[in-house]
């Protein structure tokens, strides 16, 4: 794909979606500052933003600061427990508003994720005049952001490059 090296590119990453995609699929991890090349490939990097869970994990802290030093600002929220055990922690919102928040600033919006909730969103921005380009391993990422997507970029294809 050609690019023009002068687009202003926001990179938004769900790092839970491709934590779990990468663990699940390769039983791997995903290599962050080598996604940050990809989705920005070559062009101006206005922001990139990581979206992360705490979960009091052991070498959680280590992960975040790493993020930060690869030039992610890392937005965290604690996972939540509901009565019953149950748990979540998603940015699906905060993401959504990051990028609404953003978009007339930039030319293209990178969105680092799978999840077909995001279908509307990148409808949204391209309505805006921004390109809408989606990075995510084909196997988990949902038809729907894919077809929404002016560029999408398929993980699995290049596992060997984004895969520690």
């Amino acid at each position: 794909m050609i690019t023009n090296k002068i687009q202003r590119v926001g990179l938004f990453v769900d790092v839970q979606n491709m934590y779990y995609s990468a663990k699940n699929i390769y039983g791997k991890k995903v290599n962050f500052g080598e996604l940050m090349k990809i989705g920005t490939n070559n062009r101006s990097l206005v922001r990139a933003i990581a979206y992360v869970i705490r979960a009091d994990v052991e070498q959680e802290s280590n992960f975040f600061e790493a993020l930060q030093k690869q030039g992610y600002e890392v937005k965290a929220k604690d996972l939540q427990v509901f009565f019953g055990g149950a748990k979540k922690g998603d940015w699906d919102v905060g993401i959504a508003m990051d990028v609404m928040r953003t978009a007339a600033k930039l030319d293209t919006i990178v969105l680092v994720s799978g999840d077909g909730d995001f279908k509307d969103l990148l409808e949204h921005v391209k309505s805006l005049g921004c390109r809408a380009e989606v990075l995510a391993f084909g196997k988990t990422a949902s038809s729907r952001i894919i077809e929404q997507a002016d560029r999408f970029v398929d993980l699995d294809q290049i596992k060997e490059r984004i895969l520690i």
